[in-house]
């Protein structure tokens, strides 16, 4: 008997929860199997690690990372990291130093009208229809702030070197205290939100 499907991760705008209703629909037509199937393949995987399970559906099987991401949410629920966002978030988010630079930028972009906020595995990511934003802590109390405007928009500004948010974010600024997130940084974020 098939477990029940996994919810689908919370926190995402529309567009997002249409592309992953289409990855479902379109699953038995573009690879021959149902999800069930793919599941009940999961299972067999030998593999213990969820990167090592994306890894061997995709190599044994062709699997592409973004279905073998859903097949193995709902293979094994436990592990997908959307299952229990404030747990997450907590644990990302434990450095008190690094939270309180979290909590500024979420106060400075709170009132953007469609805003939705998600949390990942190594960072906390702002939308609107598309991602604008994202936070990610760094050790020592500092925090990481990707933005979706390019870096010649503010001296502070880098490019991003292999970040896990999205390609979306062109511009990168360290973070050393909830007082960076100033009328520069909150001006900053309402660009990049009026550009998603």
């Amino acid at each position: 008997m098939t477990q029940a499907p996994a919810a689908k991760p919370s926190s995402m705008t529309e567009r997002q929860e249409k592309w992953f209703a289409s990855i479902l629909e379109s699953m038995q037509r573009e690879t021959g199997k149902t999800v069930d199937e793919w599941v009940a393949i999961a299972r067999t995987c030998p593999e213990t690690k969820p990167n090592a399970r994306k890894a061997w559906l995709k190599t044994h099987h062709g699997l592409g990372t973004n279905r073998a991401s859903i097949v193995l949410g709902r293979a094994f629920p436990s592990t997908a990291h959307w299952d229990k966002p404030d747990d997450l978030r907590g644990s990302l988010w434990s450095d008190a130093q690094s939270r309180a630079i979290l909590e500024a930028v979420e106060t400075a972009v709170a009132a953007f009208p469609g805003l939705v906020t998600a949390q990942r595995k190594s960072f906390t990511s702002f939308s609107r229809e598309f991602q604008f934003a994202s936070v990610k802590p760094i050790k020592g109390g500092k925090a990481s702030l990707g933005l979706a405007v390019a870096p010649d928009a503010d001296p502070r500004l880098e490019p991003p070197k292999n970040e896990s948010w999205s390609e979306r974010l062109k511009g990168k600024l360290l973070l050393e205290s909830p007082a960076a997130v100033d009328a520069s940084v909150k001006a900053l974020l309402k660009q990049a939100w009026e550009r998603s």
